[in-house]
C-alpha cells in the first residue's frame, strides 16, 4: 500500500489517528473516551501536545453550543438545587483533602490539588490554583494525572450505576455534576443517561465550576501568593448568554437544534482526544498514595451527594 505524498515520512500511527478522530462522533460518549485510550495505550498518541489543546478548546466550544438547547429557567431551578450541597461539599472536600493529605504524607500542594479537582472541576480547577499554590510541575503533574484517570473511570460507570440505584433524569444529573471530577465526563455521562440528565448535570456543573472564583481567593490566602494571576473560566458566561438568547430570542429551531447536535459530535471527539492523552507515563506518575486520597475523596463526595438525593 503507498501512502499520500504528505504523509511520507510521517508517524506510521498519525493516518488511522486522524482516521479514527474523525469516526469518533459517530460513537457514544463513553465509547468515544474508551478509543481513544486503547489507541494511547496500545500504540501511543503521536500528537499529545496537539490532542490536549484541541480537548480543552472543543470542550468550551460543545458546552456553549448546548447551551442554544437549554431554557434559562429550567436551568436556574436545576442550578438552585444543587446550590446548598455544592457549597458543603466544596468546603468539606477542600478540607478534608488536605487532613487526610497529611496523614498520607504527600505534599501540601499535591493534597490541596488533588483535593480542588475533586471539589469542584477537575483539570479546569487545578489549571486555575495551581499558579496560586507555587506547586511544581511535579505536583502538577500527579495531580492531573490521578483526576485523570479517576474521571476516566466515572464516564463508564456512572450511568449503570444510575440505573441501578434508581436515580431519575434530574437526580442522575445532579449527582454526575456534584460526584464527577470533570466538565467533559459529566457531560458525556448525562448525554448517556437521557437528554433531560443532560442539561441538568451541565448546568449544575458549571455552576459548580464558577466556584474556581472564590476557591482561587481563598488558596492566595492559604498559600499567600497574591501576585499570581487567577485564571477565570470564560467560556462558562458564554454557555449562560446562549442560555439567555435560546429563551429569549425567536432563533430558528433548526438552527438552535443544529447546534446542539454538532456540540454533541463535538464533545464526543473531545472525549476521543481526551482518552487519548492517557500514556502510560501517565499512568506511571500516580503513585499509590495520590491515587488513595483521589479515591477516598471521590467516595466521599459520591456517596454523600447520592445519599442526600435519595433522601
Amino acid at each position: 500500500m503507498h501512502l499520500p505524498t504528505f504523509l511520507r515520512g510521517q508517524d506510521p500511527r498519525l493516518l488511522p489517528f486522524a482516521l479514527l478522530a474523525l469516526v469518533s462522533p459517530l460513537f457514544s460518549p463513553a465509547i468515544g473516551l474508551f478509543a481513544g485510550l486503547a489507541f494511547a495505550l496500545s500504540v501511543g498518541n503521536p500528537l499529545p501536545a496537539l490532542s490536549k489543546k484541541l480537548s480543552k478548546q472543543l470542550l468550551q466550544y460543545s458546552v456553549i453550543g448546548l447551551g442554544f438547547g437549554m431554557n434559562l429557567h429550567e436551568a436556574l431551578a436545576s442550578g438552585r438545587d444543587g446550590m446548598l450541597f455544592t457549597i458543603v461539599s466544596v468546603s468539606l472536600i477542600m478540607v478534608l483533602g488536605w487532613v487526610i493529605g497529611r496523614r498520607l504524607k504527600l505534599s501540601d500542594g499535591t493534597a490541596y490539588l488533588i483535593a480542588a479537582g475533586t471539589a469542584i472541576c477537575g483539570g479546569s480547577a487545578i489549571a486555575a490554583v495551581s499558579p496560586l499554590t507555587r506547586s511544581s510541575e511535579s505536583e502538577i503533574s500527579v495531580s492531573l494525572a490521578t483526576i485523570f484517570v479517576l474521571n476516566a473511570i466515572a464516564l463508564f460507570i456512572f450511568p449503570p450505576l444510575g440505573h441501578y440505584f434508581g436515580l431519575t433524569d434530574q437526580q442522575f444529573g445532579i449527582w454526575a455534576a456534584m460526584a464527577i471530577h470533570d466538565t467533559s465526563s459529566v457531560v458525556g455521562a448525562g448525554a448517556a443517561y437521557s437528554e433531560t440528565a443532560l442539561k441538568v448535570a451541565t448546568t449544575v456543573k458549571l455552576t459548580r465550576a464558577l466556584w474556581i472564583i472564590p476557591l482561587a481567593f481563598v488558596t492566595t490566602l492559604v498559600f499567600r501568593d497574591r501576585d499570581a494571576k487567577i485564571q477565570i473560566p470564560w467560556f462558562i458566561f458564554f454557555f449562560v448568554l446562549a442560555m439567555v438568547a435560546n429563551t429569549y430570542v425567536e432563533i430558528p429551531a433548526a438552527f438552535s437544534h443544529a447546534v446542539v447536535w454538532v456540540s454533541k459530535k463535538a464533545l464526543v471527539l473531545t472525549l476521543f482526544l481526551i482518552g487519548a492523552a492517557l500514556s502510560r507515563d501517565v499512568l506511571r506518575q500516580v503513585g499509590l498514595r495520590p491515587m488513595l486520597l483521589g479515591v477516598l475523596l471521590w467516595a466521599i463526595i459520591g456517596s454523600a451527594s447520592l445519599a442526600v438525593l435519595k433522601l
